[in-house]
């Protein structure tokens, strides 16, 4: 199969999304709720059933972890850095909402589809594995910067931790897991429904992510952005690379799942994070779209060494 063959369906449904917003076939509320039936309903069953059906004995492998967040973890302190180094600014929750817009992946709306078009569904215990931390742990350290800056005394910390692990995407791993490991059967009946229900997860959250893109414009401040974007998309997946190519040694396709994971663009919830601590807000609205439109070139330059 080549990249474009790949690519092509996923641009096509991001594009169509996108269009139909912007000439005014949905408008923002419409979209809103369309995000809540995806992202609340389907979306948490199509990873249930996923994890539930998983091959637990192939899918867990702690070398892809270490692999995948090493390098996640690098740039994140290297985006940080650089922020206070090029803005001057000691704002410890500027800098670490930057560094967030430097490591974060969109995995769900973006990897998930390209790794299922690219590899295939068998590696989705792998892929569920890796993610269910994702957002937990830039997350966490995003808002313990913040705490340490004495700019959050407010933060609702249980409210946080219980978003965390209430959040759709860990809930429904974990429960995916529980029931595969435990070995609990699902009624043929409710499978068949659940399954009936997943089955838009992937072509709704691609055209939602469409939608939502036209929302957003790239800020003043875009030199900025397009530097997240190429820390983001080309230098986090070459050090995914390099660490699963040549030190750890994974296989092909682990490796692919990793770097694939780690080129995807910026996620839409480090944008919703900037909103909440009220920093860097446009940064990384722009970030979003810049790094989402540039994800193309990012992803055939890697499914053109990978596959």
């Amino acid at each position: 199969m080549t990249t474009f063959s790949i690519i092509f369906p996923l641009l096509f449904l991001v594009s169509l999304g996108f269009l139909a917003t912007r000439f005014g076939a949905f408008n923002k509320i419409q979209i809103g709720g369309i995000s809540k039936f995806i992202f609340n309903l389907c979306i948490p069953v199509f990873l249930f059933l996923n994890m539930y059906k998983a091959p637990l004995e192939t899918s867990l492998n702690t070398d892809a972890l270490f692999v995948f967040y090493i390098p996640v973890l690098a740039i994140f302190a290297f985006g940080f850095i650089l922020n206070k180094l090029t803005t001057h600014n000691n704002n410890l929750t500027t800098s670490a909402i930057y560094a967030l817009g430097c490591s974060y992946s969109n995995t769900i709306l973006v990897g998930l589809p390209i790794i299922i078009s690219a590899i295939g569904v068998h590696v989705m215990g792998s892929v569920f594995f890796i993610i269910t931390f994702h957002s937990a742990l830039l997350f966490s350290l995003t808002f313990l910067l913040s705490q340490i800056n004495n700019q959050a005394n407010n933060f609702n910390w249980i409210g946080f931790f219980k978003n965390v692990l209430l959040n759709p995407v860990v809930s429904s791993i974990t429960l995916g897991l529980i029931f595969n490991a435990l070995r609990i059967e699902i009624p043929i009946q409710l499978n068949n429904a659940l399954e009936l229900l997943a089955k838009p997860a992937l072509t709704g959250a691609l055209f939602v992510l469409g939608a939502n893109l036209s929302f957003y414009q790239i800020s003043k401040n875009w030199h900025m952005s397009a530097l997240a974007s190429a820390l983001k998309l080309f230098l986090l997946p070459t050090l995914v690379y390099g660490l699963g190519k040549y030190i750890v040694v994974l296989n092909e396709e682990l490796l692919a799942v990793t770097v694939l994971l780690s080129a995807s663009p910026l996620g839409v919830n480090a944008y919703l994070i900037a909103m909440q601590l009220k920093e860097y807000q446009a940064t990384l609205a722009s970030t979003v779209v810049l790094s989402t439109i540039l994800s193309v070139i990012s992803f055939s330059f890697w499914l053109s060494i990978l596959i």
